[in-house]
């Protein structure tokens, strides 16, 4: 009967886990009150089940079971790395599942590239309705003022490039067991993510346009303010990874972890170099900024 649970195999094959359920009932309740938020926002009531709900409290609600199943599911990933549940097979398996993740963000950002493409480069399209209305004919439409591509923008570029320096010189660091740079090269990555978010605040506060009323500002902040969010979220991955490299929990052997976060930074890096190039610059040329 032993024999018949002795594992002869490199997959883990995981314990019961309520992490899944939790995790749809937080994203149903937080959807619930998004909705509840944008009713809210036109001046709508908004029922369920027959009761009136407010937005804000279902919103918080599910932001916090969400979070917390987060939190929760991820610990016991690390939990199991430490156990040795890991194996190589199982470690493989996560890279491909890390690519395919970067993968689909990838697709994710190719959608707001496309309507930026397709609004700029189609001004005039008959077949659109009312896109001549809207841009005036001309990109950028008639009343909008870009930024200046060289000055603000120009400034998070080298902050993200630099960040992409110094996330690569902490994996290196991790390599040869060099305990500080590690954990220098990633406090460094994770001020300049702080520094880039700050500094797109600031340019948000600053804009002449708004997100709403014309087709410059819909593209332009779907496509920025994404990434915006995934350079938030990627400093909070490279800030756990400070955490769990300070407790010593990353070997030279083993530290896919730090891998994957690098991976994600290196894919947020990328990308704003293609919102440089299009958006700010190409988007802007020949016309008055500010």
């Amino acid at each position: 009967m032993a024999e018949a649970h002795t594992k002869n195999h490199d997959y883990h094959l995981v314990d019961p886990s309520p992490w899944p359920f939790l995790a749809s009932m937080g994203a149903f309740v937080l959807a619930l009150g998004g909705i509840g938020l944008m009713r809210s926002h036109k001046g709508a009531d908004f029922t369920v089940f027959g009761a009136d709900l407010t937005g804000w409290g279902l919103f918080a609600v599910g932001l916090v079971i969400v979070l917390y199943v987060m939190y929760a599911w991820w610990r016991d990933t690390v939990r199991e790395s430490l156990e040795g549940h890991h194996t190589r097979v199982v470690s493989l398996h996560l890279r491909y599942g890390m690519i395919l993740f970067i993968a689909s963000e990838v697709m994710f950002f190719v959608a707001w590239f496309w309507a930026f493409f397709d609004a700029s480069l189609f001004t005039g399209e008959a077949i659109q309705y009312a896109r001549v209305e809207a841009t005036g004919g001309v990109w950028p439409p008639e009343g909008i003022t870009p930024f200046d591509p060289w000055h603000l923008p120009l400034l998070n570029t080298l902050i993200l490039l630099t960040s992409g320096t110094t996330v690569t010189w902490a994996h290196h660091a991790l390599l040869e067991n060099d305990r500080q740079g590690l954990k220098w090269g990633l406090t460094l990555t994770v001020v300049l993510g702080v520094i880039f978010s700050i500094c797109q605040a600031y340019e948000y506060a600053h804009a002449s346009f708004a997100f709403s009323g014309n087709i410059y500002g819909a593209t332009f902040y779907m496509a920025t303010g994404f990434h915006g969010f995934h350079v938030i979220v990627g400093t909070i991955f490279l800030a756990v990874c400070l955490i769990r490299a300070s407790a010593g929990q990353f070997t030279p052997q083993k530290h896919f972890g730090f891998e994957a976060a690098a991976w994600y930074w290196h894919f947020v890096d990328v990308v704003w170099l293609f919102l440089f190039a299009t958006i700010y610059i190409w988007g802007a040329w020949g016309v008055a900024t500010h």
